[in-house]
């Protein structure tokens, strides 16, 4: 049962390693040139830095126009790691539980920027932040703390 539990917290910071790597060095990383796929993303933020972090995108649910490229790429994530629920079940079921969290949070925090900016104030400062290229986590800020890249934007204190 503690072995359970502990890939199950393991899976949980993986999947957080990896929503940070991929925010970073894919949607902004490759994202900033305006011929890549995963330009959609610099789209996004002009949007949020034009209606306080809304995105009215969102508000079709998870496979609207905007978020389907994002969720067929968590989907994408998760099924490479199936090969993994033989090793270890409790780590890729609370890694596949942390994608679709990712998802939906993400998307609610732009359906309701209110809620976002109280309850994830972390990426709400990602995005209305003076500093965009900080705060790569969105569901919870774990790698943010531990790599030095979490920044409090204090103009909106």
């Amino acid at each position: 049962m503690i072995a359970e539990l502990a890939a199950g917290a393991a899976g949980i910071v993986y999947a957080n390693l990896i929503e940070w790597l991929a925010h970073k060095y894919v949607l902004h990383g490759l994202g900033k040139n305006k011929m890549s796929f995963w330009a959609f993303h610099w789209h996004h933020h002009g949007r949020c830095r034009r209606f306080d972090n809304a995105d009215a995108g969102y508000q079709y649910g998870l496979l609207s126009k905007l978020n389907v490229k994002e969720t067929l790429s968590v989907a994408l994530l998760m099924v490479a790691h199936v090969p993994l629920v033989s090793v270890s079940p409790a780590f890729t079921l609370c890694a596949f539980v942390s994608g679709i969290s990712y998802l939906l949070l993400h998307r609610y925090s732009h359906v309701n920027s209110e809620w976002g900016k109280r309850w994830m104030p972390w990426h709400y400062d990602h995005h209305m932040g003076r500093n965009q290229d900080a705060n790569w986590c969105v569901t919870w800020p774990l790698w943010d703390w531990l790599l030095g890249t979490r920044v409090v934007d204090k103009s909106r204190s």
